[in-house]
């Protein structure tokens, strides 16, 4: 039998050219993900937010990448940029664009996510879309020199305990790294997804920093010096600190631990009718790989485990999916996470009684809790 299918009746049947060829291919017009972000907020600071209701796997189109900005996106020629390493070294060195990629590189798969990812949901105000509550963590293939193959070809002094990293956008945004993080996995990027990274990613050179806040992956990275104690930079003394009830504030929480959400069917969909669904979501963990997922479909009264989609990757997005029929009756899911040390992701009421409900000069940080969805007789979809 001929595996070309007739035409339905009444289909017009196209026999005209398509578009030609194009340099830089694009999405088709029918595709409208987008990041989101507040039209009213001043346009060189704030943050866009991934659609992760729109995504599949674990790659997030560079195009998508969630943003945030301290002063607006600079515009760096490659051919001029330098990265400069000087303080307690043997020998300051000077590296150009060229230097670097002539270097031996490494490509490895991490997720970038914002030390205020979710804040809103430690508030009280949970998000509506899992791109509103969630939308501040992505995932993407890194290529670059490791940060520990420089710091061998400087030569670290002993007095040596930390890297103080500055990138060169207006605000010269800067964090203190533990000297030990930098010789583990810290990757020196100037690639993002198999291209060079976007201007709002850090274009041409930018830290990745694997498990640990987004703030600290400093983008358009210009110069790191090694010093012999932390540099408390605004944005790791004034920011970035999270405040406990008993007034005083926890500093250097550099790891973003086990989280997860369901992305499909989530908050501002609907559901067709009762039947069956694929329930889909993203997992992960700054401190190593997903090992299990478990999803709740009746309101927690039990939990099953769900399918990891392989590769699962160290600090990196892991896709799970369980198969779910609906009854049509109202009820609430959720999914809850556990890496490979073994740490469960917790409800929201046990990081409240721990941390309170005091924000921060900038928030809230750091929270992982649990994300419900209710699922309405309608087969529409809210926060719950």
């Amino acid at each position: 039998m001929s595996s070309l299918a007739a035409p339905a009746i009444g289909q017009e049947v196209i026999h005209e050219v398509g578009q030609p060829r194009r340099s830089y291919g694009e999405r088709s017009s029918f595709e409208k993900a987008g990041r989101y972000f507040n039209p009213g907020a001043y346009g060189g600071t704030g943050s866009a937010r991934t659609p992760l209701q729109d995504l599949y796997g674990i790659i997030t189109p560079s195009a998508l990448f969630f943003e945030r900005l301290h002063a607006g996106v600079p515009s760096i020629d490659p051919a001029q940029h330098q990265l400069l390493i000087d303080g307690l070294v043997e020998t300051p060195l000077i590296f150009s664009m060229k230097d670097l990629e002539r270097m031996p590189s490494v490509s490895r798969v991490h997720f970038i996510e914002c030390a205020g990812n979710s804040g809103s949901e430690q508030a009280g105000e949970p998000g509506d879309t899992p791109q509103k509550s969630h939308g501040l963590v992505s995932c993407a293939e890194w290529t670059g020199v490791p940060l520990s193959t420089l710091l061998k070809d400087v030569g670290v002094k002993t007095k040596a305990t930390w890297v103080y990293a500055e990138g060169a956008d207006a605000c010269r945004l800067a964090r203190s790294i533990p000297l030990e993080k930098a010789m583990e996995d810290i990757i020196v990027a100037y690639g993002q997804n198999g291209e060079a990274l976007r201007p709002e990613q850090g274009y041409p050179l930018r830290l990745v920093v694997p498990g640990w806040e987004g703030n600290i992956n400093i983008k358009w990275l210009q110069r790191l010096t090694l010093i012999d104690q932390p540099a408390m930079t605004k944005d790791e003394a004034a920011s970035y600190t999270d405040l406990l009830p008993n007034g005083k504030a926890r500093q250097f929480t550099f790891v973003m631990e086990a989280k997860s959400v369901i992305t499909r069917p989530a908050g501002g969909q609907v559901l067709d009718g009762r039947g069956f669904y694929e329930i889909s979501g993203l997992a992960w963990s700054g401190r190593g790989r997903i090992q299990r997922v478990q999803v709740s479909v009746n309101g927690g009264r039990d939990w099953k485990e769900a399918d990891l989609q392989k590769p699962i990757l160290t600090k990196a997005l892991t896709r799970f999916r369980f198969p779910w029929t609906w009854d049509g009756q109202e009820t609430t899911i959720a999914s809850r996470c556990q890496d490979d040390t073994g740490y469960w992701q917790p409800t929201r009421d046990e990081l409240v009684a721990v941390r309170g409900l005091t924000a921060g000069p900038d928030g809230y940080n750091h929270y992982n809790g649990i994300k419900w969805w209710r699922v309405k007789r309608t087969g529409e979809l809210t926060y719950a």
